[in-house]
């Protein structure tokens, strides 16, 4: 997308897009990692203002102290004398007929000297504080409780910043016409069967949002942040105003002709969901339905805060030259494809499981990948399918956000062992991707010398090398001065962290990559990911990327909680039976289920669907928790890769461009069925053998 710079070298787009989504996420980092600078603000407020030898503690320094309204040296025998007094006059024989015994000079005395000691201790107290507001503490607590107050308002509006963000970046993705779709629109009869689909799915969701605000309405309860159902009313309304916009102005670029059947593989997917679910909840005459799904954002606002972090990554990554930098450790031993591309997998897998979900990856380095594939040797059908797999086999192991999710709303297994289970899952699926490729490979294996490859590799990590400490510095850091670990609890907050300082470093560095095989300067790669710019044009660049992720990606997660409702209130898992005539029986209808979910759901949207429904029907069928999950994950991967979503086909498509895919289905036009379609076919028979293997393979050892 074009940036017509408006004022200061900046467009309109980013000022009013790039600029607010920035700072939410910003705000996001400081309310995740807010507990934990609090507590060391706090920490540090005691060693430096509190006394231990008064009893001074920085606590009681946070505000001013309120000098106290009694009297230290009061006239104790007047007041008694007072006191008596009152107490021997009654005000009217009514009160004398309830008036008290007469007061006991003594103890009324021994009350008086009691409140007097304590009086004299609070003034004690506030010239001992009074002493301690010094400007240095008042200039520190004014840091401190202000970073408290940001602190405690995100938190408390944790699901506002959310929705505000994804209303933002859906947006100026359908601005842009970015939405996620099966093929891009590349016909005038494609841009206005799209527009035409966005505003039937915008109604819906905007009839849908106005129900269940009448509806909350009708109820008299207090309503939590009634501000979102403005934000998603307004939203609606806007994308309303653009596709009505867009389906009489298409774009310039756009071609003449086209088909409907073609048209309608451009229609965004999200846009489908909503049709879908919106006309089923009509039918049901639950005119608030998909607004009332959609809201489970709201509960679930801390997930999807962190995928957008884990977005914005990826995009940082995408900025920096790690990719390629890595890349030429393996470049001087002339791998084949296939082994290449083995090795490419086992190093994605840190990246994936870090960034959260498969997708993010893929967009992050997908282009990097294919073209390394595709200049070792390989087809473009299998450079293609390289790609997509790059970003399957991450998510079981640590610390993967999905597990995490998963132990969350699953008291029967731990993400300890999961993870654990997990690490035997991806080395097996992994090695399975190697096997097929050898089996199926046009070429023999082949290997550099090592003598040749040793010093070229040797070199090539003398430049990651720095990227390497870069990391360590961070993550120790976090370790050692705020006490937090690196972990699948808090990688979603010391990542973005780690990621700008990788950036600021390779933009500092300036220097050109290194071909360790050549040792010469490597040629800027086609796609621009090697960018050589600044710092903050760096990071707003991938701010401008992260933006129109946001609105593709996360816009189809919420839809895929409405795909949920309509799965729950279709009344589909009642026909499920409860118990099955043996546990492979069982294990087949789960894998079946949970495949055919993985192709129209996203995995986090799934797994809420499954911990209520399919998961107990596991437990009584007597199919391991931990084995059951691993299942699980291994099935919605291997639906990512199929039809009808394909969503990390569809994000390869994206990030390689349509003119590449093109020329690849153009060159095996002629060639038998598998190498036709060999960037399907490939990735399906991985994941489908290593389901099977997963599914069946742990019941020979515990089914009875």
């Amino acid at each position: 997308m074009n940036h017509k710079p408006v004022l200061f070298n900046r467009s309109a787009q980013e000022w009013l897009s790039s600029l607010p989504v920035f700072m939410l996420l910003i705000l996001t980092l400081v309310i995740g990692t807010g507990e934990m600078i609090h507590g060391q603000l706090l920490r540090m407020g005691e060693h430096f203002f509190g006394d231990p030898t008064t009893g001074v503690q920085y606590f009681m320094l946070r505000a001013d102290p309120v000098k106290p309204d009694c009297d230290p040296n009061p006239d104790i025998e007047a007041e008694l004398q007072k006191q008596t007094a009152a107490s021997s006059a009654p005000a009217s024989d009514i009160d004398s007929l309830f008036a008290d015994d007469v007061v006991d000079p003594e103890a009324a005395r021994q009350s008086l000297i009691t409140a007097r000691d304590l009086c004299v201790d609070k003034h004690k107290a506030y010239t001992s504080l009074s002493q301690h507001i010094t400007p240095a503490l008042k200039a520190y607590r004014a840091v401190e409780t202000a970073f408290f107050g940001i602190f405690h308002f995100g938190t408390e509006n944790r699901s506002v910043i959310l929705i505000l963000m994804v209303a933002i970046a859906a947006v100026t993705t359908t601005l842009g016409m970015h939405h996620i779709a099966l093929r891009p629109p590349r016909t005038r009869m494609d841009y206005k069967v799209y527009s035409v689909a966005m505003i039937i799915a915008s109604t819906l969701l905007l009839a849908s949002t106005i129900s269940y605000w009448f509806l909350e309405r009708s109820s008299n309860l207090p309503i939590e942040h009634p501000i979102i159902d403005y934000l998603w009313g307004t939203l609606f309304t806007i994308l309303i105003i653009t596709s009505i916009k867009q389906f009489f102005t298409p774009p310039a670029t756009a071609e003449e002709g086209g088909s409907l059947g073609a048209a309608l593989l451009s229609v965004p997917i999200f846009a489908s969901m909503a049709m879908i679910t919106g006309t089923f909840f009509l039918t049901l005459q639950h005119y608030s339905g998909l607004a009332i799904y959609l809201g489970q954002m709201k509960e679930l606002s801390g997930i999807f805060l962190n995928l957008s972090l884990y977005i914005w990554c990826g995009m940082l990554l995408k900025q920096t030259r790690v990719v390629d930098l890595f890349l030429n450790i393996f470049r001087p031993w002339k791998f084949s494809p296939e082994v290449l591309t083995y090795i490419i997998l086992l190093a994605a897998a840190i990246p994936t499981a870090y960034t959260g979900a498969s997708g993010i990856f893929v967009i992050a380095a997908g282009a990097v990948i294919y073209r390394e594939v595709l200049n070792s040797g390989a087809s473009r059908q299998y450079s293609l399918a390289a790609t997509a797999m790059s970003g399957s086999l991450g998510v079981v192991v640590h610390p993967c956000l999905l597990v995490v999710v998963i132990a969350a709303m699953n008291k029967e297994v731990t993400t300890t062992i999961l993870y654990e289970w997990g690490t035997h899952v991806f080395f097996l699926t992994s090695t399975l991707f190697l096997i097929v490729s050898l089996i199926t490979a046009k070429d023999k294996f082949k290997l550099a010398k090592p003598a040749v490859a040793l010093p070229g590799s040797a070199r090539a990590f003398g430049h990651v090398a720095p990227y390497i400490v870069i990391v360590m510095i961070v993550v120790g850091f976090y370790r050692f001065v705020l006490d937090t670990k690196l972990d699948e609890f808090t990688s979603s907050m010391i990542l973005p962290f780690i990621l700008l300082a990788i950036v600021w470093f390779d933009k500092i560095r300036r220097e050109p990559a290194v071909n360790a095989l050549t040792n010469t300067d490597v040629p800027p790669p086609t796609d621009g990911s090697e960018r050589r710019i600044g710092f903050e044009e760096a990071v707003r660049v991938a701010t401008n990327d992260t933006i129109g992720h946001i609105g593709a990606l996360i816009m189809l997660m919420a839809m895929s909680l409405c795909v949920g409702g309509f799965v729950e209130r279709s009344g589909l898992m009642d026909y499920a039976p409860q118990h099955f005539a043996n546990i492979w029986v069982a294990m087949t209808f789960l894998v079946i289920v949970k495949v055919l979910l993985g192709m129209v759901m996203d995995p986090f949207g799934a797994v809420i669907l499954v911990s209520g429904t399919l998961a107990p029907i596991a437990y009584h069928n007597g199919i391991d928790p931990v084995h059951f999950w691993m299942m699980v994950l291994v099935a919605f991967e291997l639906g990512y890769l199929l039809p009808p979503v394909a969503l990390n086909q569809l994000l390869t498509r994206q990030v390689i461009g349509e003119a590449d895919i093109l020329k690849a289905d153009a060159e095996v036009k002629h060639l038998a069925f598998y190498r036709r379609y060999e960037r399907w076919n490939l990735p399906v028979i991985v994941m489908t053998i290593g389901m099977l293997i997963v599914a069946y393979g742990p019941l020979f050892f515990y089914a009875k």
